[in-house]
This record gives structure tokens, C-alpha cells and sequence, in this order.
């Protein structure tokens, strides 16, 4: 029973956000980071018809509680105190994948790899995502350019044979 026919990637944030070196330069600005994490994983699981699921560790926030929020159609989620992303990660892969869900998790935690691949999901690591990132990011750039290419002004004198072109242009001048 699929879940819209989309399969799921589940990203460890914070072991994703520090293998990327654009995002492991924004460590002293911690929100901005996670924000673009956030923004790039939307544009990807977009184009790859994903479901994704980003969890942060909020473990070692006193008295966190664990909240959920969608953010450019993904969910972000930040567990709660003593609660960490490994094991929110583990739960929703071993959830998804019983109820026959494709499940793709993105971790460079080879403890995490290991627990995952154990309970039916697929693991990539973190330089893996930010490798195919970037193909897909190139694959919509290829495309746009090539459509932008194609969308060059197709004006009626061009098209027209040239006595034709020639007698409308002197209807229009009132000849």
C-alpha cells in the first residue's frame, strides 16, 4: 500500500548538513543552514517525486518536545530531548518499509547505514545525495536552457514565404 506512489528518503540533518561543505561553511549561522538544506532537498525530492523527511537532533535541547513542520513540501522534523535523529530514523524506516514503502535514507553514520539496511530500506550516504543533487541539479538547467532556447520569438515574417511577406507588408504600410 503506497503512500501516492512516491517513495520515501528519510536525511539525517545534521550528519548531512556537516558532510556538504556549502553547508558545513554555515555552521556558525545554524537556522540558515538547516534552512538551506530544507530549500535544496525540496527542489530535489521534487524532481526525484520523493517524500522527504528531514530529522534534526534536538536531543540535547532541555525540555524539547518533538514537533513536526512542512516546509516547502517536505516534513522537518526535531526530535525531542533524549531523543535522537538515528533513532526517530530508524522507527519511521522500520514503519515504512512494513507497510511496503520504498525507504532511501540518507546518513554517513555507518552504525545508522547498518540499522537501516537491516530493516528493509536503502541507504546513501551523505556524499552520495549531494553527488546526485548535483546531477539533478544540471539535468534542470539542461532542460531549462534548452527550452528557454526554443522559445526564441517566432514572428509571422518569418514564416511566410517572401511575396507573401512582401504584399502584406504593403497592405500594412496602405500601399
Amino acid at each position: 500500500m503506497k503512500s501516492a506512489g512516491k517513495d520515501h528518503l528519510l536525511v539525517d540533518g545534521y550528519n548531512v548538513m556537516n558532510a556538504w561543505p556549502e553547508l558545513a561553511a554555515l555552521q556558525d549561522n545554524l537556522e540558515h543552514a538547516r534552512d538551506r538544506l530544507v530549500d535544496i532537498l525540496a527542489h530535489y525530492g521534487a524532481f526525484m517525486d520523493y517524500q522527504v523527511v528531514v530529522v534534526f537532533d534536538a536531543h540535547f535541547v532541555a525540555g524539547g518536545q518533538m514537533h513536526r513542520q512542512i516546509a516547502q513540501g517536505i516534513t522537518v522534523i526535531f526530535t525531542e530531548e533524549g531523543s535522537t535523529a538515528d533513532s526517530c530514523i530508524e522507527k519511521l524506516a522500520y514503519d515504512l518499509v512494513r507497510r511496503g514503502e520504498a525507504v532511501y535514507v540518507a546518513t554517513s553514520d555507518g552504525a545508522e547505514q547498518m540499522l537501516v539496511l537491516g530493516v528493509g530500506a536503502y541507504r546513501i550516504s551523505a556524499r552520495e545525495l549531494l553527488k546526485d543533487v548535483k546531477r539533478v541539479n544540471k539535468v534542470i538547467r539542461d532542460r531549462f536552457a534548452d527550452s528557454a532556447h526554443h522559445r526564441r520569438r517566432h514572428e509571422l515574417e518569418n514564416r511566410l514565404d517572401g511575396d507573401v511577406a512582401r504584399r502584406l507588408n504593403e497592405l500594412r504600410r496602405g500601399r
